[in-house]
């Protein structure tokens, strides 16, 4: 029944995707869904594409390692990045009109600056799209109780999420997004009431929680924990905020009050719900301590599923991995689409120029599969723990692409040489770091973005020596653009 419950859940989510492919008449369809969105289907996508394997498995199974200090980056730093994004960053990015963020680097800074953060900007979804492909096949396997191996069940995850997203974009993830958001929300929370009770209580699980020390959030009065705490929350709450799936998410409303409640409520709806995971995780360690030790030395990532297979019935197991699959999906078809509209506008579009918006949506489809099959490989070749992968995915956009996108909206000081000696000496200090004190006080990534801040005001109020490609020719890209549109 389990397994039939899955396949067709699968077949319905293909088929609204296809359905919403006949909706998709131009490029501006496919990316931003015609900017028709309304408040509820913009607020399920904010949710459901930032709800993936990384909060259900991932931060779920650090909660049981290491408690809530393991959690700084998500869902706290997650969070924080939604917020700042309505708060800050919606309005003015959605009066622009832009296809993608990268158009944003290029009207404000020039091609240069635009190449180089589109490239950061698809090389960080590399670990997001993995994470939840490495997820799908995770399910696959236990759902079959090992007959489909991790590696065959990554093949069918990503197969069916490449299908719906394929023809659909924009349309077919904000529709699938709305499906699985609703199931997430039912799914998890039966699940917590049913595994809540049989752990004795909500009361009980949260005191057994406080009293093995998971609930210490806050980091020591010591600069070394300090500067750790700062860099787990700022790495996701600033390094996410430069990607193109938020900014699609912004630009798909129906208008600018749409993309700034849709995107706080979302957020805010992320952190709340984030924690039911982590609720439903501990109760193991009540309900079956032997089976949280034994994943504990394994697979921490599996004692969630397993708890559900081994002590739930039927209905409650049919509930979970539905909520579980949504969770995956939704974040798939979104971080899958993101980048490979990135590629297509700010990378391959200025190379093939005089493309028609027709002959644009189609290279972009290409540009879909070509992705898809890159994170398929990549996630089968990895050993990273999911949450390590999402972890990992925005130091490079934290690094170089940040700190352009704050300082150009909010300083009008900020100019090209600038941005470029900001994303220079981020990269720099950065990758240099990694390979030479990885494991120094201060994280790489976090040294990357305040060496980017250095090397913005220096490059911006020093003599601008480096010569900002021209207005004219920017102006006549953006122009042929929108005809070709």
């Amino acid at each position: 029944m389990l397994i039939a419950f899955v396949i067709l859940y699968l077949l319905v989510s293909i088929g609204i995707g296809l359905y919403a492919a006949t909706r998709v008449k131009n490029s501006t369809d496919y990316v931003a869904a015609g900017r028709h969105l309304p408040l509820y289907i913009v607020t399920a996508t904010v949710f459901a594409t930032w709800f993936g394997s990384e909060t259900v498995l991932g931060i779920s199974a650090t909660f049981i390692d290491e408690g809530l200090r393991g959690l700084w980056s998500d869902p706290f730093g997650a969070s924080l990045c939604l917020i700042l994004v309505g708060l800050f960053f919606a309005r003015p990015l959605y009066r622009m009109n832009l296809l993608t963020l990268g158009d944003y680097y290029r009207t404000r800074y020039g091609r240069t600056v635009e190449l180089l953060c589109s490239i950061a900007i698809v090389i960080s979804y590399l670990g997001w799209v993995s994470a939840q492909i490495t997820a799908l096949g995770l399910v696959f396997n236990i759902l079959s109780d090992g007959t489909i191996s991790s590696e065959a069940g990554m093949l069918i995850g990503a197969g069916v999420v490449l299908l719906y997203t394929l023809f659909g974009g924009m349309w077919s993830v904000a529709l699938t997004d709305f499906l699985q958001m609703t199931i997430i929300i039912i799914g998890l929370a039966y699940i917590a009431w049913a595994v809540g009770d049989m752990a004795g209580g909500v009361g009980t699980v949260v005191a057994h929680a406080s009293e093995a020390g998971k609930l210490n959030f806050l980091p020591a009065l010591d600069p070394k924990d300090v500067i750790a705490f700062a860099a787990g929350i700022l790495t996701m709450g600033f390094g996410s905020i430069p990607q193109q799936d938020v900014f699609q998410r912004i630009n798909s409303a129906r208008d600018e009050k749409t993309a700034v409640r849709g995107t706080l409520l979302g957020g805010s709806g992320y952190f709340l719900f984030a924690f039911i995971p982590l609720f439903i995780a501990y109760s193991a360690t009540l309900i079956d301590p032997a089976l949280v030790a034994n994943y504990q030395e394994s697979d921490s990532q599996q004692i969630l599923p397993q708890l559900i297979l081994q002590h739930t019935p039927m209905f409650a197991q049919v509930m979970f991995f539905g909520a579980l699959l949504s969770a995956i999906m939704s974040t798939a078809s979104g971080t899958l689409l993101a980048p490979s509209v990135t590629f297509s506008e700010n990378i391959l579009r200025s190379t093939f120029r005089g493309m028609s918006d027709r002959q644009f949506l189609w290279m972009t489809r290409v540009v879909v599969v070509v992705f898809a099959v890159l994170v398929t490989w990549y996630a089968m070749r990895t050993d990273e723990s999911i949450h390590a992968m999402v972890e990992n995915a925005y130091k490079v956009t934290l690094a170089t692409a940040f700190v352009p996108l704050a300082f150009g909206l909010y300083w009008k000081r900020a100019s090209t040489q600038g941005a470029l000696a900001s994303i220079l000496l981020g990269l720099v200090v950065w990758l240099g770091l990694e390979t030479v004190a990885p494991e120094a006080d201060m994280p790489p990534h976090f040294a990357g973005m305040l060496a980017g801040i250095v090397g913005m005001l220096a490059g911006s109020l020093l003599p601008q020596t480096l010569v900002r490609q021209s207005h004219g020719h920017s102006a006549h890209l953006d122009l042929g653009r929108q005809e070709s549109r």
